[in-house]
């Protein structure tokens, strides 16, 4: 049975509501979330044994999260206690022309000040077959690149299959680095990366080309240069998202094997309820198709997709959709009636 290990921050997310703006709110809506969390808990909601690792502050709102990951089936033993606070964002949901705003408030929280060598990564990773890691986590602190590079070595001494979806976040890199001089290390490892092409050419230091998604013939070669890099590379994918506007979203996507692309068709998301998170429902969706059927790679791509759709109509951080309902709009049931 796959067991998988995914590893970065949890915050608390101070959300308006009713797509308010920042300074007509009076209260904020307490929920918690964050990219590899995210995955974890999609990935739990599918029935995959899925465990998150991170630390947190020993107070209140450090245990309000611990008790997040339990009420989410996501396995959280291996959390440390320490550091003197949790993460925080605060999330103003746009509307129509107005685009969502986030404001990060996780400075100095307990994971960027993590010491090299707090987790006993060998242990973490006993009996278990998947990390699972971001481009935030490496952008958090220095710190915290570089406990997340220490376990991805160890993953890879160990055999285990390494995912990362790229999560570019220009507000996150403020500690003196840009991704061009940490990401590369890191990415060699990897064999799955989602992400847009640019982004990875930039986190590369390459220089971007600007692809184009429906030209098929020419995307081999652009994918195929991330393997210069990313020997152990077997999938890349991309989520192809063309924002009509902040209430209408088109979303499909591409993945590449190393021989084949493979598209999906583009499915309209409209009304959208919450963009955020909306990634890493792809990125779990993916990540299941790839564990429970890793010989359909069709399959892999309308799963992330639709999954990715449906987070669209979902508030909060996390994908609640169920693997049923994942299967029924793969299979085209997209019509919103009532379940009786």
């Amino acid at each position: 049975m796959n067991k998988v290990v995914a590893f970065g921050e949890i915050m608390l997310r101070l959300s308006t509501e009713r797509h308010l703006r920042f300074g007509q709110s009076q209260s904020f809506v307490a929920t918690y979330g964050g990219g590899e969390f995210n995955v974890a808990v999609s990935l739990a909601n599918y029935g995959v044994e899925a465990e998150f690792v991170t630390r947190i502050p020993d107070n209140e709102i450090g245990h309000c999260a611990l008790r997040e990951m339990q009420k989410m089936n996501v396995g959280s033993k291996n959390v440390l206690l320490g550091g003197d606070r949790l993460g925080v964002y605060f999330l103003e949901t746009g509307a129509g022309n107005r685009g969502s705003n986030v404001v990060y408030d996780r400075a100095n929280s307990a994971i960027a000040t993590v010491e090299k060598g707090a987790f006993d990564w060998e242990k973490i990773f006993e009996g278990k077959t998947w990390f699972h890691w971001s481009g935030i986590t490496a952008a958090i602190s220095q710190n915290a690149a570089d406990e997340c590079l220490r376990a991805i070595r160890i993953a890879h001494k160990l055999g285990l299959t390494i995912s990362c979806d790229l999560n570019y976040r220009s507000k996150l890199w403020k500690y003196g680095k840009e991704p061009k001089d940490v990401m590369p290390e890191m990415l060699k490892y990897c064999h799955v990366i989602l992400g847009d092409i640019d982004t990875a050419y930039f986190m590369l230091g390459l220089d971007k080309v600007a692809p184009d998604y429906t030209n098929e013939v020419s995307l081999p070669s652009l994918y195929g240069k991330l393997q210069e890099f990313c020997p152990d590379l077997k999938i890349a994918a991309t989520t192809l998202r063309y924002s009509v506007s902040a209430s209408h979203q088109r979303i499909g996507g591409v993945l590449f094997d190393g021989n084949k692309i493979f598209t999906s068709v583009v499915r309209e998301v409209h009304p959208v309820v919450d963009r955020v998170g909306t990634g890493d429902a792809f990125m779990g969706g993916l990540l299941y198709s790839l564990i429970s059927q890793p010989n359909d790679l069709q399959r892999a791509l309308n799963f992330a997709v639709a999954a990715c759709c449906l987070k669209h109509t979902i508030v909060g951080d996390y994908n609640l959709a169920t693997l049923q309902e994942v299967e029924n709009s793969i299979g085209g049931n997209a019509s919103g009636l009532v379940s009786r």
